[in-house]
């Protein structure tokens, strides 16, 4: 708004305003982390990462030759991804790479440094450790870094000098860094962890030390003191960071930078009061979440840690954990930040980028690593547990922003899904207990959950106005605040047989398609037909729409519910396709595409990329207007092929493809009345209506997964064992099941969440939350129309070697019923 900012490589007044600002910030770093630059040089990079890389391509490697056995790179275990990557540049020049364990380091045994003579002609060695563990927040000790430099502690017991890396990306969101005390060598940190903008941008800090030794190959712009083009000849500039910035630096957001730290601490009054504030809420959250016990006693998280929680300087503001059944089986982590966003609570999950701390609190062999890749999971994918074992955990992180009225919303979140019974009034929390002291031992077995007076105080209340958390740590925990009472069921309710005798046609032996639907814009209300034609991508124009915003993203029913108001009707006669919504006149919209006059453009669904082209002005502003915002519709190009990798019967070849509308995963979305039968008593169990009215509508609910067939099941849940399907003349695999996301919270005649679907399919489901299953056609005949047809007869058939499996989830089914 109020200065020109040019390219610093100039010499021009903009170009020397930036440059002076940029040194301006370069202080303000140094001075924030306690040092000068006269100890340490800031190199700016595009974040932590990219700053490790540069260490381990810059470092005086020696490979191992006759007169020296060649420089080590060690790293912790515990480390995250970027730092492990490093091995792979120091394998290119033969330098052995070692893993220590934490153990080994805290139980390492301290020597004389005097002992360890003159390292200075012998091969240097890194060592990297974190500061803090971005998997479970647990802080190792700074000491390490001058007893690792002075020889005191080995990391492994070669000659040579060691130097030291610390990661202190995790660390200084929240915490002071005193490099004038702590002197490593080498430290990488990420801005937006400190204050959440700019993206990135991070920064080396370098012991000025230590900076001499790097060496440097590449050499882009603005780090040459003088080159020729046409021979071998270049001199790199003197100042360390303009030799290793290469190019033209991040300088606006560097200059951002700036207000960052001074917001920072007007806010706050400085790291040291962020340190004891983050810690205060994470040892109020952990002790509430240890004391939380199953009426039979069981845990009902598992929380994986080093510490106690004790201070702040062996823990920082991180909770790592699973979510246990009172079986103590753990529930998927995917499962838990699906039930986490219907609460307007975002976690992290899976390992973290930091697979060594993941192996080693959830008990992951290498082995089970390796199979695991063979089962279909990679790193940040949702496949949250195989074969029952949990492939990652659950994290939460307090900043200097949280605040107590956070922690105690995520404490309700986790009461409410796991200890708010459908029945009878809710648990306590806990009896209360000193916050910074969780359960141990027996006190742990007494910790069950127990009545408690109609109201205890909140930490809070108890605090002088205007004071902050950190200076009033909390001592108890609101149980009844924590978890607010639900009413009692009342009422009759129906056995599943005479629930059954409400199926249509009465007839249990056969099934039938009863609904067909179609939803010809992506996460808008469906089109219910009673015949309709099939193309090459599924039930004719079945999610060839889908609305975008501004940017081309597509939009959902978990970003935008209102989608599902509004009504899109298909006129096939007229080839055009009518949309309406309350409150707004009906708009016509062209079943196809004007060749000459459509805009293409490229979007995204299910990261498959997707060519589409704009539906127009007058449909955009329709839309724009009905959600306040800019949006447009888009329609999948008809020369456009998005297939779908699909598994081969009896009588196809193996890599048999098919081809995808805007849909999620397959062509077809096939659900089981029965099924929803049977949610629907365990909902209407649960609820307070008193026999007068259904809580849960049997078309709300049928409305609520979206399908595109329904068929009347003989038994609920068969349809999960089924491996192929006939209707008529058309056949059709069975691709598995629909996994699936908290959309299902979403009344489709109102807009409103109401999170009880999805928690009753999860506690049925010891896995993941699956309903329904997708189908996709076979061996089409696309020489004549083919339709399907409400009333027409489905024939499954079971996958091989189902029937003892059937039987087996039958019981199974029966128990949890029962």
């Amino acid at each position: 708004m109020e200065n020109v900012y040019g390219n610093p490589h100039s010499q021009n007044v903009s170009s020397k305003l930036t440059h002076d600002t940029v040194e301006q910030v370069r202080y303000r770093i140094l001075a924030h982390f306690h040092t000068s630059p006269e100890d340490y040089t800031v190199i700016f990079t595009a974040g932590s990462t990219a700053a490790l890389k540069l260490v381990a391509e810059a470092f005086p490697w020696v490979s191992p030759g006759p007169e020296s056995s060649g420089s080590r790179f060690c790293y912790l275990t515990d480390s995250h991804t970027s730092v492990v990557g490093m091995r792979k540049v120091t394998a290119t020049m033969n330098v052995t790479s070692i893993p220590i364990r934490p153990e080994d380091m805290w139980s390492a045994e301290k020597q004389d440094a005097a002992a360890a003579g003159n390292p200075d002609c012998q091969p240097p060695h890194l060592f990297c450790y974190p500061a803090q563990s971005n998997f479970s927040g647990t802080r190792y000790p700074l000491s390490w870094i001058e007893e690792v430099k002075s020889g005191q502690v080995h990391p492994m017991s070669v000659p040579g000098k060691w130097f030291v890396l610390l990661d202190a990306a995790a660390y200084v969101g929240t915490s002071p860094l005193d490099l004038s005390v702590h002197q490593a060598d080498f430290v990488p940190i990420s801005f937006y962890k400190i204050f959440g903008f700019p993206t990135g941008l991070g920064a080396l800090l370098v012991n000025n030390r230590s900076a001499p030794l790097l060496r440097k190959t590449y050499f882009g712009g603005g780090t040459a003191a003088a080159y020729l083009a046409g021979d071998d000849f270049y001199i790199p500039r003197e100042s360390v960071a303009e030799r290793f910035e290469d190019g033209t630096i991040s300088f606006l957001d560097i200059v951002a930078l700036k207000h960052g730290f001074d917001a920072l601490e007007r806010l706050t009054g400085g790291m040291e009061n962020v340190r004891q504030h983050t810690f205060t809420l994470a040892r109020y959250t952990y002790a509430a979440l240890s004391a939380l016990r199953y009426p039979n006693g069981a845990p009902v998280v598992r929380i994986y840690r080093d510490s106690e929680f004790s201070s702040p300087e062996v823990q920082g503001p991180v909770i790592s954990f699973n979510v246990l059944d009172d079986h103590g089986r753990i529930v998927g982590y995917s499962q838990v930040d699906k039930m986490a966003s219907l609460y307007n609570i975002h976690v992290r999950t899976g390992c973290f980028c930091n697979t060594g701390a993941c192996q080693r609190h959830l008990g992951i062999s290498d082995e089970m690593v390796k199979k695991h890749l063979q089962a279909g999971h990679v790193c940040g994918d949702d496949v949250d547990l195989i074969d029952g074992q949990p492939t990652g955990s659950v994290r939460i992180s307090f900043g200097y922003m949280s605040t107590l009225e956070d922690a105690q919303a995520f404490l309700r979140f986790i009461i409410a899904i796991r200890l708010c019974p459908p029945h009878g009034q809710p648990l306590p929390l806990a009896t209360p207990r000193e916050a910074g002291a969780p359960p141990t031992g027996s006190e742990a077995q007494d910790a069950v959950p127990a009545t408690v007076a109609t109201h205890s105080p909140s930490p809070q209340e108890d605090a002088p106005p205007g004071t902050g958390v950190w200076n009033n740590s909390p001592t108890t925990v609101d149980a009844v605040g924590l978890c607010p009472p639900l009413p009692e069921a009342t009422g009759t309710q129906q056995t599943p047989s005479e629930k059954a005798a409400g199926v249509p046609d009465g007839d249990l032996g056969s099934r039938v398609i009863t609904n067909l639907y179609v939803y010809p814009i992506k996460s808008c209300a469906a089109f219910e037909v009673t015949r309709w034609p099939l193309g090459n991508q599924g039930l004719l124009y079945d999610r060839s729409w889908m609305v975008v915003n501004h940017n081309g993203i597509c939009l959902s029913q978990k970003q935008e519910p209102r989608l599902c108001l509004i009504q899109p009707f298909i006129d096939l006669q007229r080839r055009i396709m009518v949309v309406q919504a309350r409150g707004m006149e009906p708009i016509e919209v062209p079943l196809e595409e004007n060749s000459e006059r459509a805009q293409i453009c490229q979007s995204k669904v299910c990261a498959d990329r997707v060519n589409t082209y704009d539906c127009g002005e007058k449909i955009s502003s329709w839309l724009s207007k009905f959600f306040g915002r800019p949006c447009h519709l888009i329609k999948q190009s008809s020369d456009f092929q998005r297939s779908a990798r699909r598994k081969h019967g009896k009588d196809q070849p193996a890599c048999t493809t098919a081809t995808l509308s805007l849909v999620n995963k397959a062509q077809y979305l096939l659900i089981n009345r029965s099924s929803v039968l049977e949610l629907q008593r365990q909902l209407n169990t649960s609820s307070d209506e008193n026999g007068k009215e259904e809580l849960f509508p049997m078309k709300d609910l049928i409305s609520r997964f979206r399908a595109n067939i329904i068929t009347n099941g003989t038994r609920a849940f068969e349809e999960e064992n089924w491996d192929e399907v006939s209707i008529g003349s058309l056949h059709f695999q069975v691709l598995g099941p629909c996994h699936r996301c908290q959309m299902i919270c979403i009344d489709q005649q109102t807009g409103q969440r109401n999170q009880d679907v999805f928690q009753k399919l999860s506690e049925r489901q010891e896995r993941k939350v699956n309903f329904g299953v997708y189908l996709m056609h076979t061996a089409l005949d696309s020489s004549s129309p083919c339709y399907l047809s409400v009333g027409s007869q489905v024939l499954p058939m079971l996958k091989e070697n189902t029937e003892h499996d059937d039987l087996s989830a039958s019981e199974k089914h029966q128990h949890v019923v029962s």
